[in-house]
């Protein structure tokens, strides 16, 4: 998986944050649930992936890496 192509998808939905600094995107309320879909949208068209409702939680949209892992897990 290509962390550079999730900061790629991330920036195109949110280009005012900073996801290398910011680790806490839904706890501080960076993200909220619009985002959150369009993520989700762009992560399963790009990599052929389904996220299912309960991958929908704040550890697993928190921080770029922590995006970036669910998306490995969902690839195995």
């Amino acid at each position: 998986m290509d962390m550079e192509r999730v900061r790629e998808i991330l920036e195109e939905i949110r280009p005012d944050l900073d996801f290398d600094t910011d680790e806490k995107l839904v706890t501080d309320g960076l993200l909220d649930s619009v985002d959150i879909i369009a993520i989700v949208a762009e992560l399963s068209d790009e990599y052929d992936i389904k996220i299912k409702p309960a991958h929908l939680t704040p550890d697993n949209f928190d921080s770029i890496e922590a995006i970036a892992a669910l998306v490995d897990a969902l690839l195995d």
